[in-house]
């Protein structure tokens, strides 16, 4: 299908140019007008492929950059022709990856245009000028073609679910679906910037010490498997009556018997993940796996505020632009994943609908604090929106504390790992060097 440039005029009176994919200048024609734009020039492209590209495209077919096209038709150079500095880079930028950086600075950049009064094809434009990921950018224009076909940005970014993040996606869509995109792009910005903070503090915590826990079992599993039969070796040449510890004998054996039969344990392990796997994407699995998310130790009570947050910000959105309760709380349920929370949501809007509150689900459960249960019902008696945003500021003063408390305990728990597995160590390798050292078994082996 052949590619057109297009120029036209949008509904609000703004130049855009625009790619589109159709079988000929008259159905483009039709399918402008359709979507409110004045077509001013339809110009068909020179169609190349990329033999070596298998990503396929929402809105539009993978097309090369204009620079390479601009080359190809004014110097007619071939490939053998480029410099190899040049070919070089072309190949690094095919297998380059996107990154959450990427994804966190697009989204800061289209939150500040839509902030001076862009409208959505101008901000794609602008931003996919200065993005310098070639992937991202071909995704970005992939949007933009879906925006100027008169979709929304989320129904495209659906389609790249294993880019977007499940929960930025649907911050768009209620967005879009609110008429308040540039507050939830705000909140979009916040919440990339505070998952990569927390995942950052929590990589300085965890990895030193996961890495400290390793190689303390690897040196156990390598002393036990070469240095017990060497000691032991020792105690049978000299004739010594003396022992190994029991425990260092006890573990020694468990490791040779493990090494025989190696695939015992394997397999029991890969079937225990696999029946694991299989029982949480049922619907029983998942929602009692869910559950215990919220109510599991240390991250518990932190999932279920991001979560409970996420859902009252996206509610105020969409109540402040006039929305009905229950009508915000089914466009705001796609900011949460969590099977629970979601079930709660749809009890809630069903008590709605049969005159009952729609605040007694979530205060059924008891996952959260009785502050945020009575805030919500003060608000009903008195202002909603506006209870609803002292609410979410006491929910996050609530998120900071448990943070906190969170980065306190994680150095905690993991030094009581580490200490365990060392004190181990030092009984079952250490003892026994010691002991050697210190030659008593000498004692017993000339019959003293």
């Amino acid at each position: 299908m052949p590619t057109f440039i297009c120029k036209s005029v949008s509904p609000q009176g703004q130049i855009v140019k625009s790619k589109i994919d159709d079988a000929n200048r008259a159905s483009c024609v039709r399918r402008l007008k359709r979507n409110g734009f004045v077509p001013i020039s339809i110009t068909q492209t020179l169609t190349v492929t990329r033999g070596s590209t298998k990503q396929k495209y929402r809105n539009k077919k993978p097309t090369v950059t204009k620079d390479i096209l601009a080359t190809a038709n004014v110097s007619n150079k071939t490939k053998s022709q480029q410099p190899l500095i040049e070919r070089i880079d072309k190949a690094l930028m095919s297998t380059e990856r996107i990154t959450s950086r990427d994804i966190r600075i697009f989204t800061q950049n289209f939150y500040l245009l839509k902030k001076a009064n862009f409208n959505n094809i101008h901000a794609l434009s602008t931003v996919i000028e200065s993005t310098e990921n070639p992937k991202l950018r071909s995704v970005l224009e992939d949007i933009l073609a879906g925006v100027e076909s008169g979709e929304f940005m989320y129904t495209t970014m659906e389609y790249y679910s294993n880019i977007f993040p499940y929960i930025y996606i649907n911050m768009i869509k209620v967005g879009e679906l609110s008429g308040a995109l540039e507050k939830s792009l705000e909140q979009a910005v916040k919440y990339l910037d505070d998952n990569d903070a927390l995942m950052r503090r929590l990589k300085k915590i965890l990895i030193p010490n996961i890495a400290m826990f390793a190689v303390i079992v690897i040196m156990l599993l390598i002393a036990v498997i070469i240095g017990v039969p060497i000691l032991q070796g020792i105690f049978d040449q000299i004739g010594t009556k003396d022992q190994l510890p029991a425990i260092t004998l006890w573990f020694a054996g468990v490791v040779d018997k493990m090494m025989l039969y190696w695939y015992i344990p394997t397999f029991t392990i890969l079937a225990l993940f696999i029946a694991f796997y299989i029982y949480i994407n049922t619907p029983r699995g998942k929602y009692y796996f869910d559950y215990f998310k919220y109510t599991m130790p240390i991250f518990g009570k932190l999932i279920y505020l991001l979560d409970f947050s996420r859902l009252m910000k996206n509610m105020l959105l969409n109540l402040e632009n006039g929305m009905r309760i229950q009508d915000s709380l089914e466009v705001s349920k796609n900011v949460v994943k969590n099977t629970v929370m979601l079930s709660m949501i749809e009890t809630s809007i069903n008590n709605i609908f049969v005159g009952q509150s729609w605040i007694e689900p979530f205060e059924a459960m008891r996952l959260g604090s009785p502050m945020t249960i009575e805030m919500l019902k003060i608000g009903m008696q008195t202002d909603l929106p506006e209870m609803m945003e002292k609410l979410i500021m006491y929910m996050d003063i609530d998120i900071d504390n448990t943070m906190e408390k969170i980065i306190k305990v994680l150095p905690e728990v993991a030094y009581s790992i580490v200490g365990i597995v060392l004190i181990f160590f030092v009984v079952v390798v250490l003892v026994p060097c010691i002991q050697v050292y210190m030659g008593t078994w000498l004692f017993s082996a000339y019959g003293y």
